[in-house]
């Protein structure tokens, strides 16, 4: 629900695609009623539609109209005119060319409604069972009611042998024809009008219209509509598909834009706390379950229950007395899915950390295949795959193994309930309570109904994955950065540029036990290069970090430009620093768009002149494009050196007022490096230096040195101070120079 907001821009288009599955569904419901239509009246009733013919003799009119009430006669007497057999139709053309037996005169049915024609079929049904019960107790003709036979023998009737009987008829008691009526009306109405519409048959054919030629011209006009109705649905299918794909792709879209500009936001805390394989599963795998699911969801979650309320629907207007067989198979179906989906759900949750675990897996063994090699434990890590593997392997067949019993389970559903329409309906047709046509249509929407659980199913399939992501997903969108702007930051002070102070600065991981910085203080000047050393885990590199934010102290404050960092925008902190980190990382790109990236703007002439003083133009000088050679995704195709070279051409790129060297000359040969601190003194005189180092040969030469030791400082001065006052300085230098270096 949290997520829905992503269809907003897509509401249009949902809207136009709920509409055409609305028509899809509509042509669908309805194929089944016109296909009961051609089997019902274009083959059983010879293509007539009615009781109550358009065309009845004058004789046959009267025979009727006897067995009548004086209401039923009087509706006669307004629907039917008298015409001559040589007057012209409404069509144009004689009554005689379209009914060429036709006597002198006979009657003809005036343009009517639904309502008014369902009152003449009534009437003429009940005048026909009427008929039907009189020549029964009469015995003068075998009958449905004295044989137990179909009405439709009526039809074999002729017509001359009626009009016989019809004087006798005419001479019975009123008493003696309103006890047959009320025999007939006792009837179904399904009943009285097909028994109507045999008898209308011999009307017709007494009246010489070609029967062969009606029939199959109603079997081909309702064969078209079909036809058209069917190409509708189909359009409306390709449409909805359509449709269907671009708003799930356009959402997963703007999802996987919002999650990675909420992940640029997150400070490193928050990045400590999901990991990087967490969040890359996030922002791929998760969103392509929201995905699907919008794209299977939207044509079958709304589809399916139009499908099934419409299949009801339709099915009760065939039969309400076989309606308890698709509320018997809904009653079953909706205990099987829930069964299955009971079962499977908690395993969704674990089968995505199971994802998560698979892709750290994986990232850290292509990611550390070097170190891999060297210690040659590509069986332990093979091994180590192979369990995260087998975990997700083991829960993705469990769950697949589950949600596959639901088709065949859904399909024995669907074929019991065929079988048992079949059965009950023959029992209905045996007793004229339904036509064949009725019972083939209310299987095809028995079917209907069961397609749209399975549909449902379907969905099913995805909603809890897919829900779990959505989970997982909105973690990461309502995730607050630790470290957040004031909503009306300060600016600098012109009269401190360039400064970084340290002012009882503590400050601790989060879990950690203990500080990892404590009761630190220090300044930084313009012009001047401070130097931090100390051994392996002293906190060294978590300066670095504070100062440009990453991670906010826990004690003290930071101050730089004579400004609590936590006080300014971040961007603008960090637009004043120039930043290279030991590892040197480097984007995918050219030589000349790695060196740019802190400095879009950066001309020609600046490139070369960073690259030149981070002492880079030597390898680069090799490559035939220069500045233009490619470098490959991490700086895979640059040595060690040459990835931190590069590194420091970047930051030197940036016009900045503060540097930071977090042991990015680690790689460097002692040459490179003595070249490097010396191009860096002539071009950045005026900034504030800050360079973390572990050798004491990179920093010995800086005005102030730090030393840590466990995060606290330990010693402060320059090289010969430190080498007097700080034991921990003298044992570092001690294990890197010569003894002539230390007097």
């Amino acid at each position: 629900m949290k997520l829905t907001k992503y269809l907003r821009p897509f509401l249009f288009g949902l809207v136009i695609t709920i509409a055409l599955l609305f028509g899809q569904a509509l042509s669908e419901l309805s194929l089944p009623r016109y296909m009961a239509g051609i089997v019902n009246v274009g083959i059983q009733q010879n293509g007539i539609e009615h009781a109550a013919p358009e065309a009845i003799s004058v004789r046959g009119l009267r025979l009727l109209t006897a067995l009548m009430t004086a209401e039923e006669r009087q509706l006669i007497d307004d629907r039917y005119v008298l015409v001559s057999a040589a007057e012209e139709s409404a069509a144009g053309v004689t009554y005689r060319s379209l009914y060429p037996e036709a006597e002198a005169k006979l009657y003809v049915q005036k343009e009517t409604d639904s309502a008014v024609q369902a009152e003449l079929d009534r009437a003429f049904g009940t005048a026909t069972w009427t008929l039907i019960n009189l020549a029964g107790e009469m015995g003068a003709q075998s009958s449905p009611a004295g044989t137990g036979k179909a009405p439709d023998e009526m039809a074999e009737m002729e017509m001359a042998m009626l009009y016989r009987v019809q004087p006798l008829l005419e001479q019975l008691p009123e008493s003696t024809v309103a006890a047959a009526r009320e025999k007939a009306q006792l009837n179904d109405e399904r009943l009285l009008e097909q028994s109507g519409i045999m008898l209308a048959r011999a009307f017709y054919s007494e009246l010489g219209v070609a029967m062969s030629a009606k029939q199959s011209a109603y079997i081909v006009r309702t064969g078209l509509a079909m036809l058209a109705i069917a190409l509708f649905g189909g359009a409306a299918a390709v449409l909805v598909g359509l449709l269907s794909s671009r708003i799930a792709a356009g959402a997963a879209r703007n999802l996987r834009r919002d999650i990675f500009a909420r992940i640029e936001r997150f400070s490193n805390s928050e990045f400590d706390r999901f990991g990087a394989a967490s969040l890359i599963t996030r922002c791929t795998n998760d969103v392509t379950q929201i995905q699907m699911l919008l794209m299977i969801g939207i044509r079958m979650i709304c589809y399916a229950p139009i499908m099934g309320i419409g299949g009801v629907i339709m099915a009760l207007s065939s039969s309400v007395s076989m309606s308890w067989i698709i509320a018997a198979a809904c009653i079953v179906l909706a205990g099987l899915v829930m069964v299955l989906i009971s079962i499977v759900l908690p395993k969704f949750e674990i089968l995505q950390k199971l994802v998560d675990r698979l892709n750290l897996v994986s990232r850290e063994n292509l990611s550390g295949l070097m170190v891999i090699r060297a210690f040659a434990a590509e069986r332990h890590e093979q091994k180590r795959f192979g369990t995260a593997n087998e975990e997700l392997t083991k829960t993705n067949l469990f769950v697949h193994r589950i949600m596959v019993l639901m088709m065949p389970l859904m399909m024995l559903v669907m074929n019991g309930v065929s079988v048992l329409v079949i059965w009950v309906g023959a029992g209905q047709i045996a007793n004229s309570a339904m036509q064949v046509g009725d019972v083939m249509a209310f299987m095809q929407y028995a079917m209907q109904v069961i397609m749209a659980f399975l549909m449902l199913s379907m969905v099913f399939v995805f909603v809890p994955r897919a829900a779990v992501s959505a989970g997982r997903i909105v973690e990461v969108l309502e995730m607050e950065s630790a470290i957040v702007d004031l909503e009306v930051p300060q600016d600098f002070r012109v009269g401190k540029r360039g400064w970084v102070e340290f002012e009882n600065v503590s400050f601790r991981y989060e879990g950690a036990e203990e500080d990892t910085l404590r009761e630190v203080t220090f300044t930084a000047k313009p012009g001047k290069t401070t130097a931090i050393i100390g051994s392996t885990g002293s906190g060294k590199s978590t300066i670095a970090r504070l100062i440009m934010r990453m991670y906010d102290v826990s004690g003290g404050r930071i101050m730089v430009g004579g400004v609590d960092v936590r006080q300014v925008k971040r961007k603008d902190l960090r637009d004043k620093i120039g930043f290279a980190p030991q590892t040197g990382a480097l984007l995918s790109g050219t030589i000349s768009s790695t060196i740019r990236y802190g400095h879009k703007e950066a001309s020609e002439g600046e490139i070369e002149r960073a690259a030149a003083t981070a002492q880079a133009m030597e390898f680069i000088a090799e490559y035939p494009d220069r500045f233009g050679a490619e470098i490959a995704r991490g700086g895979g195709n640059l040595s060690g050196g040459q990835k931190q070279r590069l590194s420091i051409a970047r930051a030197l790129a940036r016009p900045a007022e503060i540097y930071i060297f977090d042991d990015s000359f680690s790689a460097l040969d002692f040459k490179t490096d003595a070249a490097l601190r010396r191009s860096l003194k002539q071009q950045l005189g005026g900034s504030t230096v800050i360079m973390i180092a572990q050798r004491v040969g990179t920093i010995m030469h800086a005005e102030q040195i730090i030393v840590l030791d466990r995060g606290t400082i330990v010693g402060k001065g320059t090289h010969g101070e430190l080498l007097k006052k700080c034991p921990q300085y003298l044992e570092i230098a001690s294990s890197q120079l010569a003894q002539e270096e230390l007097a």
